[in-house]
């Protein structure tokens, strides 16, 4: 079970980005990196062929998971995830606040 899904709010720790805040909307778990849109930003090149249209557009990267973290809805702060087991099922909650972590 990974510590981070798609739609959770993360803050960024390290990078040109450091500091800004987001939602995750899409996940690696192979390769262990997230796409925020609008962090993590670069510029690409693209040549117009085939009826498409070229020119400079802006493409969001993925980012490492050591370098974001996750923003607990409950309290607010910036926290670190935890596991543990309620009947059957494995849930995520707030190392701070200790409230469970819903899945969006």
């Amino acid at each position: 079970m990974l510590k981070f899904k798609v739609g959770d709010t993360v803050k960024i720790t390290a990078g040109k980005d450091k500091g800004r805040e987001g939602k995750i909307e899409k996940l690696s778990p192979t390769s262990f990196t997230a796409i925020i849109p609008g962090i993590n930003e670069y510029k690409k090149h693209i040549k117009g062929r085939d009826g498409q249209k070229g020119g400079i557009f802006s493409i969001p990267r993925s980012m490492p998971f050591s370098k974001i973290a996750i923003i607990c809805p409950k309290c607010k702060k910036v926290t670190r995830i935890g596991f543990k087991f309620v009947g059957d099922e494995k849930v995520r909650f707030c190392r701070k606040c200790k409230k469970e972590i819903s899945p969006k």
